[in-house]
């Protein structure tokens, strides 16, 4: 009788044992993450913001979020149109997603106007407080945190850039979208840091990316270097201001390096798919448990000088040892 007791005994251990929380029958191993779906609203395809979502989609691969196995995405591309951003936006809440990613200012606002309560980054965001996103940097409040794609120095470093470089320039050509918020505080920024170093803005605004040429045209003769900040619309029609500045020798200095790599001169910039990376690291979290609202908004941390050589010579630059030493070389 002791003998059978006994048996019983160890054969229920063993039952336990094999049917327990970590087994594959009580629902998958502890590594097995269960399927989540992400809805991504961008406002507009140009390659930085294209390389901020891959970069946020690979974060989320890494850490064991890959799609067709345990991930959903939708991506959803406003093509720059506004009202089909919001359109957007209010789909992705519908679809009851788990998460939602905002590339660019309108695109998040846009979200954050259709929720309240699904965990919502951003990422490519020039003033997330100015533009009422979150509270602070240090505490985002609400559903909503990010990364923010304007390191405090860039904007200043670059129009020191344009004194050193091109010291017989006076004016500094900048074409922009004023309906872009993103776009009115850097042009706000770099007016300032013109005026410090004694040099003059001259601006022009557009409204579509059809207009970018004209405006590129209507500069030359009033502004001996061009400046482009990161404006969503004019960076989606670049080309139309390279092909204007190759003809004139006119140097172009741009707000971020995936514009150098497109064929402008220079930028203090970083790499847009690092941003999109540092976003997604903050995905997991999130899936993972935490609130927006206990994650600091994130910036790039280092800048780089960026100068595309084929670009100086079809602008007509000589370039110097002053404008090499320290800088990144692209297009050759």
């Amino acid at each position: 009788m002791k003998r059978i007791l006994s048996a019983l005994l160890c054969s229920s251990l063993l039952l336990l044992s094999a049917c327990g929380p970590g087994s594959k029958e009580a629902g998958g191993s502890k590594e097995e993450k269960e399927t989540v779906k992400i809805g991504i609203t961008q406002l507009v395809e140009h390659p930085s913001l294209d390389a901020a979502r891959e970069g946020f989609i690979a974060a989320l691969k890494d850490a064991g979020y890959e799609e067709g196995k345990n991930l959903k995405l939708d991506y959803q591309n406003a093509q720059g149109d506004m009202n089909n951003n919001m359109t957007i936006a209010q789909n992705l809440v519908a679809d009851d997603n788990d998460l939602i990613l905002a590339i660019a200012t309108a695109s998040a606002q846009a979200a954050v106007q259709s929720t309240k309560e699904i965990p919502i980054l951003f990422t490519a965001i020039t003033d997330p407080v100015g533009a009422e996103l979150v509270e602070s940097f240090e505490k985002p409040g609400g559903n909503v945190t990010g990364t923010s794609d304007t390191h405090p120095d860039a904007i200043k470093n670059t129009m020191n850039a344009i004194k050193r470089f091109f010291p017989d320039a006076k004016k500094v050509g900048m074409i922009y979208n004023s309906g872009e918020p993103n776009s009115v505080v850097n042009v706000e920024n770099a007016k300032k840091a013109l005026k410090e170093l004694g040099l003059e803005a001259v601006e022009t605004t557009i409204s579509a990316s059809s207009e970018v040429k004209q405006a590129a045209e209507s500069l030359v003769g009033r502004a001996d270097v061009f400046y482009i900040p990161k404006d969503n619309t004019v960076v989606s029609a670049l080309e139309s201001v390279i092909t204007v500045a190759n003809e004139k020798d006119i140097p172009t200095f741009v707000g971020e390096s995936d514009s150098v790599k497109r064929g402008t001169f220079a930028s203090y910039g970083f790499e847009y798919h690092d941003l999109g990376y540092t976003t997604g690291k903050m995905a997991v979290e999130i899936l993972e448990g935490k609130k927006p609202s206990e994650i600091p908004v994130g910036f790039p941390e280092s800048l780089e000088l960026v100068i595309n050589k084929t670009a100086a010579e079809q602008e007509g630059i000589t370039l110097t040892e002053e404008m090499l030493k320290d800088a990144k070389i692209v297009g050759e």
